[in-house]
């Protein structure tokens, strides 16, 4: 398992470049799972929503890219958290 976290900026493109793993995708309202089985698909994940990967296969190879540099600021690595800033974020562009 890889450690869930989110972003407030950064977005994301994953690709199972070997193996298979499930990402799992959760705005703080609606989840959703991911099977990322082919070098050729990936899966693109704008700022603002949990991931976590799970699941991975016996020699499973993730490739992440990343929309900008490593910024700590930037994640949000604890749920309850992340939950808040969901709420504060809808409030904000209602």
């Amino acid at each position: 398992m890889r450690g869930g976290h989110a972003f407030k900026e950064q977005r994301e493109f994953i690709v199972a470049l070997s193996g298979s793993f499930n990402v799992f995708v959760d705005d703080g309202i609606h989840k959703q799972s991911f099977s990322l089985n082919r070098s050729y698909y990936g899966l693109y994940i704008p700022c603002g929503l949990w991931r976590q990967m799970e699941n991975f296969s016996t020699n499973a190879l993730a490739l992440v890219l990343s929309s900008t540099k490593f910024i700590e600021s930037d994640y949000i690595r604890d749920y309850n958290a992340f939950l808040k800033y969901r709420r504060e974020y809808e409030k904000q562009h209602i």
